[in-house]
């Protein structure tokens, strides 16, 4: 396929509106795409138009199968008219491709798309499998990689490629995401009179004052390092002269294999019946996120295999890392813990989200030829 076919996928895909949502036309779009190219793909529409997309490659003589996955929706854009560049037009200005989710991830998409058109079209189909697994709603709650999960569709996967924006780096370990919120129940009273009542936010206080030291004694993980910890939200009262009998916080936690999420999990209950226990407050804990950490051998054939063919197509250099950031493969390897994972994608993590985002053709062009490498070798 010529390049500029290419570049044309990806500026279809970012035109899609797919924020938080509309899935299904961008799935409808690759399965179209896939079609073509003689690659059946199947879309599972879960309904508000949401839906999921996977196809495969394959020669069948290796029973192994390699997933490659990446989301089809994208961040919101809050205020279109701070970006220079149409956040939906796929604008090209020089090397670089502008739009909402052209680095987080639909470059890494697309390229994922293109490895097995391309592979297919030249007759070069893998002796293994090459699995694709495209997900809704990777930003907000996971409800598609929860669902594919749920249907067994990485039970069978032996290694996996997640395609979110690395600049070519290969990604062997990511930390996990715990978010929670921690309610506190008091006694209202006039605020002349303060001592008749149990002020909630009193009590959050001393939940805020544990948590700063909760994680002090926490295992460090060799690669993901420390836990990453935050109180990030706080709710509470109505009026100035009332003490106020509710009062609520979120936080989120980064959790690491060396301290997981199970871990995260006792330690926050330990310190909210500590508080109930020895203060008049009431706090009740609430976990509502609960991505998990993902690490992968840095030196083990699969993470060395992809560090060799980056290293052949990126133009600039590039090396292992991690990243504290958390991806679909959380969810996947809940129920494959011994999964290996690779995050490898064109241009930097930090341009995923901002304003004005955008890919660089060459690493976008550069990530497709990766992609195949890493099919060739890992067979």
């Amino acid at each position: 396929m010529k390049e500029s076919e290419q570049v044309q996928i990806l500026q279809d895909l970012i035109r899609i509106h797919s924020a938080n949502g509309n899935e299904i036309e961008v799935a409808t779009y690759l399965k179209q795409l896939l079609a073509e190219h003689g690659i059946a793909a199947q879309i599972d529409e879960f309904g508000d138009r949401r839906a999921n997309l996977t196809a495969q490659i394959s020669r069948g003589s290796d029973d192994r199968v390699l997933g490659l996955t990446g989301h089809m929706d994208t961040v919101a854009v809050n205020s279109p008219k701070s970006w220079q560049h149409d956040p939906f037009g796929g604008e090209v200005v020089g090397e670089r491709l502008y739009g909402r989710g052209a680095a987080d991830m639909k470059s890494g998409l697309a390229a994922e798309v293109l490895a097995l058109i391309e592979l297919q079209e030249a007759g070069e189909l893998p002796n293994g499998t090459v699995k694709l697994i495209a997900t809704a709603g990777e930003e907000l709650g996971t409800p598609g990689a929860n669902r594919l999960a749920s249907q067994g569709a990485a039970n069978e996967l032996s290694a996996l490629v997640v395609g979110e924006p690395t600049g070519g780096n290969v990604i062997f370990a990511h930390s996990g995401s715990l978010n929670y919120e921690v309610t506190s129940t008091g006694k209202t009273a006039h605020s002349s009179m303060p001592a008749q009542g149990i002020n909630a936010i009193t009590g959050l206080v001393k939940f805020i004052e544990a948590e700063s030291s909760l994680f002090a004694d926490a295992p460090v993980d060799p690669y993901l390092g420390k836990v990453q910890h935050s109180v990030t939200v706080i709710e509470g009262g109505h009026q100035v002269n009332s003490i106020p009998d509710t009062a609520k916080l979120e936080g989120n936690i980064r959790p690491t294999p060396a301290c997981d999420n199970q871990e995260v999990a006792a330690r926050l209950n330990r310190v909210i019946d500590q508080i109930n226990h020895q203060t008049p407050f009431h706090l009740k804990l609430n976990i509502f996120w609960d991505y998990h950490p993902i690490s992968t051998d840095p030196n083990s054939d699969f993470v060395q295999s992809a560090l060799r063919a980056a290293q052949r197509f990126f133009p600039s250099p590039v090396k292992t890392g991690i990243i504290n950031g958390a991806t679909d493969a959380s969810v996947f390897r809940r129920q494959r813990p011994d999964l290996p994972v690779i995050v490898l994608g064109s241009d930097a993590w930090d341009v995923a989200h901002a304003t004005d985002e955008y890919t660089t053709i060459p690493a976008y062009l550069a990530t497709v030829k990766t992609y195949k490498q890493i099919i060739r070798d890992f067979f």
